[in-house]
C-alpha cells in the first residue's frame, strides 16, 4: 500500500535514492537542461549563452534540492532556492514571453526526473510499485512548487513593469516640460534608480523605433512617444557617448541632441528638432553637435550657448583675469591669421607676451588650434562673446 498523500511526499522516498542519483548528477543536469531547451519551441531558437547558463543553473539547483529533500519533511523551496525560480519567471516577463514556455519546460523536466530517478534505483535493486507511486507523487509535488515560484515571479515582474513604466513616463514628462522643481525631478529620478541624475542626451526617433529603443537601452533610457515622433532620453554615461550611439543607430534616421544638464532638456530637444529640419532625412544618425555653427548662424541663441560652453570649456578653470587675457589673445590671433606682430599691436602688448599666451592656449586646446573647423567655431563663439560684452556695456552706460 502506498503512503498517504502528504504535503511533503518526498519524506516517503527511499533513502538510497539520493545515493543512487548523485554520481550521475552532472550528466543528468546537462541532459535535462539540453532536453527542456530543445523540446520547448520558444526556447529552442534562443542563441544566447547567458540563457543557456541560466537554464543549466536552474536545473542544477532543482535537482540538487530534490535530492536533499529525499527522506525529509522539509518544505520544497526555502527562500534562497525559491528566488532562483522566481527570477526565472521574472526573466520570462522581461523578455516579453508568456509563462507557458517555462511551465512546459518544467513539465518536461518532471518527466525526465521521474525517469532518471526510477532507472537509478533500478540499477541498485528491484523497485517496488509503491516506491514508483511515491516517487511520482514527490516529483509532481516538487515540480508544482517550482512552477508556483516561477509563476509568482512572472506576475511580480509584470506588476513591477507596470509601475516602473508609470514612474519612467513621469520622469520623462518632467524632463521634457522643464518646469519641475529640482527636488521633484531628483525624487522621480531616484525612484527609477537614477540617483545621480546629471546630464541627459535626447534622441529623436521615428515612432516605430520606440519599442526597440526601450529594449536596447533598458534602464539607461526613457522613451516617450509624442505622436509625430518618439524621444529617447539617455542619462550621461558610457552608453550615451557618441561612438556608442553612432554604432547603435547605424543606418537609422535619428537625431542625437547635445548632452546638457537635465534642466536644459527642453532646449536640447528643441535643438535636435531644428537640426533635423536643417539636415532632413538622413541614412544614419544626425548629431546636433555637428550643426551647432549652422544653427548659430541662423540666429539660434541656444545653439550659440551650447557651442560657447563646448569651445570655452578648456578655459573654465582659469582665474577670471587670466581667462580674459587668453580670450582676447585668441580672438585677435584668429582674426589676424596667426600674425603675432599684428596681435601684439592690437592688444598693446609685447610680442613675447603674445608668444607666452599662445603657448598656454596650445596647452589647453591642443590640435584644435590647427583644425580649420574648430578655429571657425572658436571665432564664432568669441564674436558672440564680444557682441554680448558690448550689449552689456551699452546697457550699463545707458
Amino acid at each position: 500500500m502506498s503512503s498517504p498523500v502528504s504535503a511533503t511526499p518526498w519524506r516517503h522516498l527511499p533513502a538510497d535514492l539520493a545515493a543512487a542519483m548523485r554520481p550521475q548528477l552532472p550528466d543528468t543536469v546537462a541532459a535535462v537542461a539540453g532536453a527542456v531547451t530543445e523540446a520547448t519551441p520558444a526556447f529552442a531558437g534562443i542563441a544566447d549563452d547567458k540563457f543557456t547558463r541560466d537554464v543549466h543553473t536552474a536545473v542544477q539547483v532543482a535537482l540538487d534540492r530534490f535530492l536533499d529533500l529525499v527522506g525529509t519533511g522539509e518544505p520544497a523551496l526555502p527562500p534562497r532556492f525559491r528566488e532562483v525560480f522566481v527570477g526565472l519567471g521574472a526573466a520570462e516577463a522581461r523578455e516579453d514571453r508568456g509563462p507557458e514556455a517555462l511551465l512546459a519546460a518544467l513539465r518536461m523536466a518532471a518527466r525526465l526526473l521521474l525517469r532518471t530517478a526510477s532507472r537509478s534505483l533500478a540499477r541498485l535493486r528491484p523497485v517496488e510499485p509503491e516506491e514508483l507511486i511515491d516517487l511520482s507523487d514527490a516529483v509532481s509535488a516538487y515540480i508544482a512548487e517550482l512552477a508556483a515560484a516561477s509563476t509568482d515571479g512572472y506576475a511580480l515582474q509584470l506588476r513591477e513593469q507596470a509601475g516602473e513604466g508609470d514612474r519612467r513616463r513621469h520622469l520623462a514628462e518632467l524632463l521634457l516640460r522643464g518646469d519641475g522643481l529640482p527636488s521633484a525631478v531628483e525624487s522621480a529620478a531616484a525612484r527609477i534608480g537614477w540617483a545621480d541624475l546629471d546630464a541627459v542626451v535626447p534622441v529623436l526617433l521615428p515612432p516605430d523605433q520606440a519599442r526597440d529603443a526601450r529594449f536596447r537601452f533598458g534602464p539607461d533610457g526613457l522613451v516617450i512617444e509624442r505622436g509625430r515622433d518618439a524621444v529617447l532620453l539617455l542619462r550621461s554615461g558610457a552608453r550615451a557617448v557618441r561612438v556608442h550611439l553612432a554604432e547603435a543607430f547605424a543606418g537609422r534616421s535619428v537625431v542625437v541632441g547635445p548632452e546638457l544638464g537635465w534642466p536644459q532638456v527642453p532646449a536640447a530637444v528643441r535643438l535636435a528638432e531644428l537640426a533635423g529640419g536643417l539636415v532632413g532625412p538622413a541614412p544614419g544618425p544626425v548629431f546636433v553637435d555637428d550643426h551647432l555653427v549652422a544653427l548659430t548662424l541662423r540666429g539660434e541663441q541656444r545653439a550659440l550657448a551650447v557651442l560657447t560652453e563646448r569651445r570655452l570649456a578648456p578655459l573654465s578653470q582659469l582665474r577670471p583675469a587670466q581667462r580674459e587675457n587668453l580670450l582676447g589673445t585668441l580672438y585677435a590671433w584668429l582674426r589676424h591669421w596667426g600674425s603675432r606682430a599684428e596681435v601684439a599691436t592690437e592688444l598693446f602688448v609685447h610680442p613675447q607676451t603674445v608668444s607666452y599666451r599662445l603657448k598656454r592656449l596650445r596647452e589647453l586646446y591642443g590640435d584644435d588650434l590647427d583644425d580649420p573647423a574648430a578655429r571657425f567655431e572658436l571665432l564664432v563663439v568669441l564674436t558672440g562673446q564680444l557682441a554680448t560684452s558690448i550689449r552689456k556695456a551699452s546697457g550699463t552706460s545707458a
